[in-house]
């Protein structure tokens, strides 16, 4: 293997250490944050979703947080059981269901969503306000890179 594959190979595993350091050490905070509700990072992504977003479909909520179709029945069952969501036929196609924040849940949601944001601030902290754009910028075509390339293809190299 030539010297400048070997290099760029260690290099690009150093980063993937350091990036998956840095998600878990920032992930501990918005964690801790959510818990202090009696939440998942989960189920608070479910809540702010509708927030933004207003009424959605399942599937659409499954999408925006990134979860398996069973996982996102599993979130608006228990978000559901605490009050904070409900779901309402899709009069369009009687199979899908929309998730609605219920009052409970839309109160919520205004209240934390502010601390949250703090909390997750406080935690990026570390870079200044022109590394984040650089951050945010770079990290973005790195993933939509590697959402085009086939999985592993590299691999055999």
């Amino acid at each position: 293997m030539p010297r400048a594959a070997t290099s760029d190979t260690a290099l690009a595993i150093k980063l993937w250490v350091v990036l998956s350091r840095a998600h878990a050490a920032v992930s501990r905070h918005a964690e801790a944050d959510v818990a202090r509700h009696g939440l998942t990072t989960a189920e608070f992504g479910v809540l702010a979703a509708l927030h933004e977003h207003g009424q959605l479909l399942l599937g659409e909520v499954q999408r925006k947080i990134l979860v398996s179709s069973g996982g996102i029945t599993y979130l608006v069952d228990r978000l559901q059981a605490k009050g904070l969501v409900e779901r309402q036929a899709c009069p369009a196609d009687r199979r899908a269901s929309y998730a609605v924040l219920t009052t409970k849940g839309s109160a919520l949601i205004e209240r934390i969503l502010p601390e949250h944001q703090r909390c997750i601030a406080h935690a990026l902290s570390g870079l200044s306000s022109a590394e984040k754009r650089t951050a945010t910028n770079l990290l973005r075509t790195l993933g939509l890179t590697a959402a085009q390339l086939d999985p592993c293809e590299g691999a055999s190299r």
